[in-house]
């Protein structure tokens, strides 16, 4: 378990924050108070250059920055000691804590119901919970950019075979990868797909030996929904569509166009509930779409005028219809089969 606090350690933050909390509350007007940074950390069970949570990370960066916030975290937490960690926050005075409990899902709820006056804004595969209601839940909901991604995809496949290699088939993931393939088989409705989990969330040989294995059953265009996937596509030349982030820098000639997750618009939202004290359970999810300015396609880069044009088009002509509201992109949560 790493922590990298920004500001304070978290050491220091348990030995004072509290104490400073209370002071603050007796001595400072509500108006004042409501003007305040907000005390947000961070709980994560992977180091946060991992694509997930490095988004939610530069969204709490961007926040200090703006001094919305004082932020603090913790990374690489097992999923046994996660409650633990979340009850030394809530008693050191943090007001949001933010992270994901995919797996100790019943455990978080527990210390979410200890801590009534501590807002949880948490990535769940599960529904909210009206009963806790400082409890509210989020994933990424970027099916809208994953299925323009697809559009690309299917539009710079030549052998009609796309290989998929993603982390755990979660309603989180499986409904990227449905959106994907949808958008793939619009453009090519002969498109074949080849779909594999590595159970792991960080386990980059593990998914490029996937990867491996299907390019050399025919792949020529890697759906990259975990890091090492664009390495495989790289070393054998085919290539690659991101996810979650922007790597294109790292890998010029081989990602070809990624659905990027900006969580702004989520950890905005949630900053300005709890600061005016209307922080309740809710799906912070739909913050996500591209709608609200949570997810968009990357841009082209050095792929600018190699995908035809008239794949541009519909790309562009898709985007302004799902932003109008004229064109919804189905969410199908169930787990993708190779077909």
């Amino acid at each position: 378990m790493t922590t990298r606090p920004h500001q304070m350690t978290r050491r220091a933050l348990l030995g004072t924050a509290a104490a400073g909390a209370m002071l603050a509350a007796a001595t400072l007007p509500a108006a004042l108070r409501a003007d305040e940074p907000l005390r947000v950390a961070g709980i994560y069970t992977v180091p946060v250059e991992q694509q997930w949570v490095s988004r939610i990370h530069l969204a709490a960066e961007t926040a200090q920055a703006r001094g919305d916030i004082t932020y603090t975290f913790t990374e690489n937490v097992s999923n046994t000691d996660y409650a633990r960690v979340m009850r030394e926050y809530a008693e050191a005075g943090v007001q949001l804590i933010v992270g994901e409990v995919f797996g100790v899902e019943q455990e978080a709820r527990e210390v979410a119901a200890e801590y009534p006056d501590v807002a949880f804004l948490m990535g769940s595969s599960f529904l909210h919970d009206p009963a806790l209601p400082n409890f509210a839940v989020f994933d990424n909901y970027i099916q809208d950019a994953a299925y323009l991604s697809g559009l690309i995809a299917g539009a710079m496949t030549e052998s009609a075979n796309i290989g998929m290699v993603g982390g755990f088939p979660i309603p989180e993931v499986n409904r990227l990868m449905h959106a994907f393939m949808a958008g793939a088989r619009e453009v090519n409705p002969e498109i074949r797909f080849q779909v594999a989990f590595i159970g792991s969330w960080f386990d980059p040989p593990r998914a490029k030996e996937t990867a491996f294995g299907m390019i050399e059953a025919g792949a020529d265009v890697m759906y990259a929904e975990r890091f090492g996937v664009s390495d495989a596509a790289q070393e054998r030349g085919v290539f690659a569509i991101g996810n979650v982030i922007d790597t294109q820098a790292d890998y010029p000639d081989t990602v070809v166009a990624s659905a990027i997750w900006h969580f702004e618009p989520t950890l905005d939202a949630a900053v300005a509930a709890v600061k005016g004290g209307v922080f309740v359970a809710e799906n912070y999810g739909v913050y996500s779409y591209m709608i609200h300015g949570g997810s968009s396609l990357a841009p082209l880069g050095t792929f600018e005028g190699k995908v035809p044009a008239e794949i541009m088009e519909l790309v562009a002509q898709r985007s302004q219809e799902i932003l109008d509201g004229t064109f919804e992109v189905e969410i199908n949560d169930d787990e993708p089969r190779s077909s």
